[in-house]
């Protein structure tokens, strides 16, 4: 078994906006936790994650700047190759549409079920982010089926185990 690196390591940014109605919904549903968006820092600098406005895609690392109000980058221990797994199913799933079914269903779920957070067709952010996760082995399989959604509260607690580091903007 080849050793997790802190060289090039696997780095997920959290971020929020404090009085964004949006924001503020999925806080409410997190039961307050404080981070409501998560993505992927890339190799190449970029974040790639999805957003309702423009689905899965790679933006440049600046261009939230000064829209969020809380943010914090996470480096999780990984090997080469799970690192690199998880940056290329990242990449394969560009130009995916958001998820705003799952988005409805979280708010619904009692009236019309529950939506699958592993369906392939769509994301938005921590389901894009989990699923990378589970594609390149960092959460368990098992782990990753007994839930019908994943938030960035989810993400963060669950990758928490393998931190490297925790460095707050």
């Amino acid at each position: 078994m080849i050793a997790p690196t802190a060289a090039n390591p696997l780095t997920l940014r959290f971020v929020t906006t404090r009085g964004d109605p949006i924001s503020e919904g999925i806080r409410k549903y997190e039961l307050g936790y404080w981070a409501t968006h998560v993505e992927c820092l890339m190799p190449d600098g970029t974040l790639l994650g999805a957003h309702a406005e423009g689905g899965v895609m790679a933006r440049p690392h600046d261009y939230d700047k000064g829209k969020f109000t809380d943010e914090m980058y996470v480096s999780i221990r990984t090997t080469p190759a799970d690192r690199d797994s998880f940056h290329q199913f990242l990449r394969s799933q560009l130009g995916r549409p958001y998820d705003f079914e799952a988005i409805a269903a979280l708010a619904v779920a009692p009236l019309v079920g529950e939506r699958n957070w592993q369906e392939p067709d769509s994301w938005f952010c921590s389901e894009l982010i989990a699923a990378g996760l589970c594609h390149c082995g960092v959460f368990p399989p098992k782990l990753a089926t007994d839930f019908n959604h994943v938030l960035p509260r989810d993400v963060q607690l669950i990758v928490s185990g393998r931190l490297d580091l925790t460095v707050a903007a």
